[in-house]
């Protein structure tokens, strides 16, 4: 431990102290040119100081969202405020010299023009502001530079105020919009930088970020619409949409939100006349159709979207989504195998480096309710839990995968194959075809067989140097293009004769009906693809990638899993495994009716071809199916058997977000509530009993697990009212009960001053801001 810095560390404020004087900073600039939407968190660096002569220096960061950016002032008074919360309170006759802060950096990333706002601030002294470019020259701060700083900065702290997935040391979290007045200083700088949004970015699913479509308007539908007020909000888009009319489907869910349908519906109507094109506008309609039970009338509009903009993802994805309403599942299939798939991009974070201490302080009486944060047994699982490819999906991966899964849960697996094999040509039939045309092909060859005929396509063949022999063909296009644009939806059919019969857990599952080992790959959340082992599991993350499998204990896991020996003493039915299909984006894709033979005994000319991914997703999803199979046969088992049925808090964990992803939400309840009997540190089920016992409106239990997810929230420098998740729980309970409700049931629980106040913040925000409910 290097002398002097427990006593230079903050009391209750995270830091990261740095090796290098300065170095975060130069870091920091180094990476502004990587950065590609909204921008890493604030970045607030101090040097701290005795002002002797011979005592090192110390340079500490911390990362923080929700300080006001509107001025070189704001953020230089949050760096003056450090000063009071030095942990060393030296005594004027103690020999411990007192540790200051000597002067401080504060770092805003500006989405907008894509630099680097910066505030030096020396105490005593004077306060500098200066923009740093992507190249690192400094720039003179303007007044419009700043205002974008401003809502960036406040977009951030928005958007990432509960992202699960968004993780970082040191990262304090405040406040973004305290007063009303503050909240309408925000709108009218995002009525001002409306037309530039789309500068800042979208979300991973959106491919061409718009006026309408973007991480301003994502903001602004977040912060208001999680606490219900959608008044403010209209009255912003009711401006701004007469001079972008595709603004009108932003204000149609306001109204909608508002419960002013009629209203919704004229604005509606009429914005279509102008912007008919406007596929925002059209999915506003389709919602509004769909909660109205008109499904007919809501595929005809999304057909309509997907013509409008066929390159987005969201189209596509709301066309089979209908398609799943309406029951026609072999369309819907279709329609998935046609999304357009993008690469995931992540949220924009700083590069970690190494440090000379981390300082985490942990001092808030609400942690003392808390368990100890250190590894226990309940924090292992067995390999092949912690191996599921699914939770690894990201961006439109995990939303075509959710897609997949509500197929599932409508029809079941075994249906499900069924009509994958009768819209999708399936490898075996593929290879079958193929291998007899070039049959044919060899004995025309052979016998120098003149072409004639309506067979004949020597004038399309081309001959490769090998001696290969390929014919264009007049139907050569992707499958992804001819999918959706399909005949009417064909009847779902017998599984064909290629069909593999239901089988148990065993060796054999796993291997390809073809023989060969071929692997199968997952899409990861970077859009790389990660090698599938034959035993039939993905690996999600890196870790998994470099983990071995040779420790006795982990093979016998996976034995058991794979039905090499009984699970628990259980025989288990599996899940049919499926077959592979056809690749569509191989090099033999092209296949329809030119190439197949009039008198074959069966044709493609009904079916497509199966894109890739489309595939890898159907190979992870039969693994989540298999393993929860086992799981539940597991649990009935013990139930006969009067036995206990015993798992670490983390499988508990993992089967609690398997069944969820599974819409199995009673025996995912089940499981999370399971978790909670360990005294594993995780937020995770307590978060997601609190969100099921808000929908089902039940105020006991979603207090009492709102003050855990108080408790870890602040653990982990989560010092804000709103827009949190326990925020929006509350105000969905207070929509049907009334706040007044909720605060009784608090203070009838006699609860410890401290953790009443943190409860009741939530509460006074709404009474503030006038969320619906506060008065009843």
């Amino acid at each position: 431990m290097v002398p002097g810095l427990a006593e230079a560390s903050f009391k209750d404020i995270p830091e990261i102290f740095e090796v290098d004087l300065g170095e975060s900073l130069t870091a920091r600039t180094e990476a502004l040119s990587s950065f590609r939407e909204l921008g890493p968190p604030d970045l607030c660096h101090v040097v701290k100081s005795t002002g002797k002569a011979g005592t090192r220096d110390f340079g500490s960061y911390h990362y923080v969202s929700g300080v006001d950016a509107s001025s070189s002032a704001s953020l230089a008074a949050y760096i003056n405020s450090l000063t009071y919360s030095i942990e060393g309170t030296a005594a004027w006759f103690s020999n411990t010299p007192q540790w200051k802060v000597k002067n401080g950096c504060y770092c805003c990333f500006n989405a907008f023009s894509r630099v680097d706002i910066r505030v030096d601030v020396k105490i005593p002294g004077g306060v500098n502001a200066y923009v740093i470019d992507l190249r690192g020259e400094r720039h003179e701060a303007t007044a419009e530079l700043w205002q974008e700083t401003y809502v960036s900065a406040l977009l951030r702290a928005i958007l990432y105020s509960d992202d699960p997935t968004y993780f970082l040391d040191a990262y304090r979290k405040l406040d973004p919009i305290p007063t009303p007045e503050g909240e309408l200083r925000f709108l009218q700088a995002a009525a001002a930088l409306f037309a530039k949004g789309w500068q800042v970015g979208s979300d991973p699913e959106i491919q061409v970020a718009t006026v309408v479509s973007n991480h301003l308007t994502a903001g602004i539908m977040k912060y208001f619409g999680d606490s219900g007020r959608y008044q403010q909000v209209a009255n912003l888009f009711e401006k701004l949409a007469v001079k972008e009319p595709e603004v009108s489907s932003l204000l149609a869910r306001s109204y909608i939100g508002m419960n002013e349908e009629v209203k919704a519906v004229q604005i509606m109507a009429a914005a279509m006349r102008n912007t008919p094109q406007s596929y925002t506008l059209l999915h506003a309609q389709c919602e509004f159709l769909r909660s109205k039970g008109q499904n007919e009338w809501a595929l005809k509009l999304a057909r309509q979207a997907v013509n409008c903009a066929p390159s987005e993802f969201v189209t596509w994805e709301k066309l089979a989504d209908i398609y799943i309403d309406l029951r026609q599942y072999d369309s819907a299939l279709l329609t998935l195998n046609s999304c357009p798939m993008f690469t995931f991009n992540g949220r924009d974070s700083h590069r970690a480096l190494p440090a000379l201490k981390v300082h985490l302080p942990f001092t808030r009486t609400i942690g003392e309710i808390l368990p100890e944060k250190h590894k226990t047994e309940d924090d292992d699982a067995e390999p092949a839990l912690q191996r599921l490819p699914a939770p690894g999906l990201r961006g439109t991966w995990a939303r075509a995968y959710a897609l997949l899964t509500r197929l599932v849960s409508q029809i079941g697996w075994d249906e499900l194959l069924k009509t994958r094999s009768t819209v999708f040509v399936m490898e075996e039939e593929y290879r079958m075809q193929k291998a007899h045309t070039d049959m044919q092909h060899v004995m025309k060859s052979s016998g120098n067989v003149a072409a004639t005929g309506p067979e004949s396509d020597v004038g399309s063949a081309v001959i490769h140097e090998d001696g290969t022999v390929e014919r264009r063909s007049s139907y050569d296009d992707k499958a992804s293009t001819r999918g959706v644009i399909a005949p009417p939806t064909p009847k779902v059919g017998p599984t064909d004769a290629n069909g593999v019969p239901e089988i148990r857990i065993s060796s054999d599952s796993s291997r390809r009906l073809d023989g060969e080992s071929e692997v199968t790959k997952v899409e990861s959340e970077e859009g790389e693809q990660l090698p599938k082992k034959n035993k039939g599991k993905a690996k999600a993350t890196e870790e998994d990638e470099d983990s071995e499998d040779d420790d006795d204990e982990d093979d016998e896991d996976e034995a058991a899993l794979n039905g090499k020996a009984p699970l628990n003493g259980v025989k288990v039915q599996s899940p049919q495994q499926p077959v592979q299909a056809a690749a569509g984006e191989s090099e033999t894709a092209n296949v329809n009716e030119a190439t197949v033979p009039a008198q074959e005994s069966f044709s493609f000319s009904n079916k497509r071809l199966c894109e890739r991914w489309l595939d890898n997703l159907f190979m992870v999803l039969y693994e989540d199916l298999r393993v929860w199979t086992i799981f539940r046969a597991e649990v009935a088992h013990f139930k006969t058997q009067h036995v206990a049925y015993r798992k670490t808090g983390l499988e508990w964990e993992i089967l609690g977000d398997l069944g969820i992803r599974l819409h199995h939400k009673e025996e995912a309840k089940e499981a999370y509530q399971r978790c909670l009997d360990s005294s594993r540190y995780s937020v995770k089920p307590w978060f997601k009993l609190m969100e099921t016992y808000a929908e089902e409106g039940d105020i006991q239990r979603t207090v009492q697990t709102g003050i855990r997810v108080a408790a870890y929230s602040y653990a982990d420098y989560t010092e804000m009212a709103f827009p949190t998740q326990i925020s929006r729980a509350f105000f969905k309970l207070g929509q049907i009960h009334g706040h007044a409700k909720i605060t009784f049931t608090l203070l009838s629980m006699g609860l410890p001053e401290p953790i009443l106040k943190i409860m009741d913040s939530y509460l006074q925000y709404g009474k503030l801001f006038k969320v619906e409910g506060y008065d009843f």
